[in-house]
């Protein structure tokens, strides 16, 4: 079972839709035990940093999440859903992240934002979710990113003024921040890749 987090941030509907193509038993829901106890647990998310992270506490999501880590049970976040897995964002104000990996989210240096559209990625050799994919392009819609490469993990590179961090694999943990599920059949395949990663 795949469980999509709702806590209130994110299109839930297009996410659950997504994985469906790729798995037969997709729920959207915000509780602990389910999200325990799914093979795979997505955190999606869109809109501001600081709100995304004060809503997953209410809805108790920062525990859930915690508790996979812990356990080495797979992840996937998506576009905010990736951001606040970092320590930190800047975006109104500041806020602080998860912590699951090192980094600031900080504002693109770039001309015009948001960043909306299609681009190409830069994966390392190896990469186990970019696998047959790794020419094609996905759907971004985003003002912030991290910047820095994660420690002890791979991690995806892309430009739109600068360099930002696209994607990051570590352990049982993956994230992106383009929107696989508005990525057409590129985006399916990370779904799947991902999906086979932990269901081999």
């Amino acid at each position: 079972m795949i469980a999509i987090l709702d806590y209130g941030s994110g299109n839930l509907r297009s996410a659950q839709q997504a994985f469906e193509r790729v798995h037969p038993d997709v729920v959207v829901t915000n509780d602990a035990s389910l999200c325990a106890a799914a093979d795979g647990l997505v955190v999606p998310g869109v809109g501001a940093y600081a709100a995304c992270m004060e809503q997953l506490i209410a809805a108790h999501g920062e525990e859930i999440i915690a508790n996979r880590v812990h356990s080495a049970k797979p992840i996937f976040g998506i576009c905010v859903g990736m951001q606040i897995l970092f320590a930190n964002g800047t975006e109104k104000g500041g806020h602080r992240g998860l912590g699951v990996f090192n980094g600031t989210v900080s504002e693109i240096k770039a001309p015009v934002l948001p960043h909306i559209g299609w681009n190409t990625v830069t994966a390392p050799a190896g990469s186990s979710l970019f696998a047959g994919v790794e020419a094609e392009s996905f759907y971004f819609v985003h003002s912030y990113a991290a910047k820095e490469d994660v420690a002890n993990a791979m991690t995806t590179r892309a430009e739109y003024g600068e360099s930002f961090v696209a994607a990051v694999e570590r352990g049982s943990i993956v994230a992106t921040q383009f929107h696989p599920e508005k990525s057409g059949d590129a985006g399916a395949r990370i779904i799947r890749n991902w999906v086979e990663g932990w269901a081999a």
